[in-house]
């Protein structure tokens, strides 16, 4: 018999159309595809909702839905797919910046590009492209001898990068222009491409499409990108702490056992990533290794729609395995032959920067042993609609090392990355 509660759910379920693919990591997850027309019956979170595809009921990530038909769908996706109002209305503020800039290794890691080829630069074309405050532009002006420097900002805060070039009497070498790069035009060719577009796990954000937009546009052949290549880490990890706040929590409170509870933390806190993450190196089970390499002269924006890579781990010592952390290096390439390389690397053994690391969560943690391996795929796919999103999934499966057994456990994860 169905409860009063199932009966209003049923009365009058909401349909939604799905904005993208999405595999449940779960059997209480409902998988769906994009343009599928899922009913919603209930809305306990503002991230999950309960709701049904073919008979099938689960939860579902409320974000990759929208309300209205197919054909309403298809237009309003086109309103704003990169959300520039909002993305370009957050750098328009000082939060960022202020956060951006007190990265000194972030900061000086592009500083010291800039002192190390400073002959070089003599007489060059460069472009600062999302200069933000313009810091990159002015280190070019004041330790360099560019013959020019386009400082591109579409955010508001162009305005004060203005002022903030004249402040400092750079007015002469670097110009401010504001607007996006797909849509300006540039005076002349460029010989240095200079930009800081990374973002969690590399890639979020997708500001790396208005660099390839500008490299085919402006860079001169022969010039020069900054950064020149990048690599995505990943690492099996434990996470104990963050495990015991957001899971183990419910296990006893205050005399009492909330253990039903744990279901929906498990939904709640471990079905995104974690940003902003700092692992302590003796939490990785095994050594990191580079499952993503883009090379910034022949990346191609179609080429970032899907990216996948493979990993394969030893684990080194036994521990619990709560899932994979994620960082990122990125290279500048010298523009004096024979000159040394620059690194900016935003792993757990470097000086902590505002990126951090990315951690993501199994759904239940995982012992393994020293000898074992886990080996599997990462792909971070695109969003097809809402442009600056993504989604991040990871196949593993890990195999036992021990004479006793010889069991094989598979899985499968799929995160969505948000703004």
């Amino acid at each position: 018999m169905q409860t009063e509660k199932e009966d209003e759910d049923d009365a009058a379920p909401e349909e939604y159309v799905a904005l993208c693919d999405f595999t449940g990591s779960g059997s209480d997850q409902l998988s769906f595809s994009r343009a599928d027309k899922v009913l919603v019956h209930a809305k306990p979170s503002s991230e999950w909702w309960w709701a049904e595809l073919q008979a099938v009921r689960g939860y579902v990530p409320a974000s990759y839905l929208h309300q209205g038909g197919a054909e309403e769908e298809e237009d309003t996706s086109l309103d704003d797919p990169w959300q520039d109002e909002e993305y370009f209305g957050s750098y328009g503020m000082l939060k960022l910046h202020l956060e951006m800039l007190s990265d000194k290794s972030r900061t000086e890691a592009y500083r010291q590009v800039i002192l190390s080829n400073s002959a070089s630069l003599n007489n060059k074309v460069v472009v600062d492209l999302g200069c933000g405050t313009g810091i990159i532009s002015l280190f070019c002006a004041q330790l360099a001898q560019p013959s020019v420097v386009y400082a591109v900002e579409a955010s508001s805060m162009a305005e004060y990068t203005k002022q903030l070039v004249k402040q400092n009497g750079c007015e002469d070498i670097v110009t401010v222009l504001q607007g996006r790069a797909e849509e300006l035009e540039l005076p002349e060719q460029v010989d240095v491409l200079v930009s800081e577009w990374m973002g969690n796990c590399l890639l979020f954000e997708f500001m790396v499409e208005s660099v390839l937009s500008a490299r085919d546009r402006w860079l001169r052949e022969g010039g020069v990108i900054w950064p020149s290549s990048a690599a995505l880490t990943l690492v099996p990890c434990q996470a104990d702490s963050y495990y015991t706040e957001k899971m183990a929590f419910w296990e006893r409170l205050y005399g009492l056992d909330f253990t039903p509870l744990q279901p929906l933390a498990q939904q709640e806190f471990f079905s995104k990533p974690k940003f902003s993450h700092l692992i302590e190196p003796g939490d990785c089970l095994a050594a990191p290794c580079d499952v993503v390499c883009l090379n910034m002269y022949t990346l191609q924006i179609t080429d970032l729609e899907e990216i996948k890579g493979q990993f394969h781990f030893c684990v080194e010592k036994s521990g619990v395995f709560h899932g994979f952390t994620a960082w990122f290096t990125v290279h500048f390439k010298s523009l004096e032959t024979g000159g040394a390389t620059v690194e900016l690397n935003t792993g757990p053994t470097s000086e902590p920067t505002h990126w951090k690391q990315t951690l993501f969560m199994l759904d239940r943690p995982v012992s393994v042993y020293a000898g074992d391996s886990i080996s599997g795929t990462i792909l971070l796919r695109r969003n097809p609609t809402w442009r600056r999103h993504m989604t991040v999934t990871l196949n593993w499966n890990i195999n036992n090392s021990t004479e006793e057994t010889d069991d094989c456990q598979v899985a499968t994860k799929t995160f969505p990355m948000w703004r």
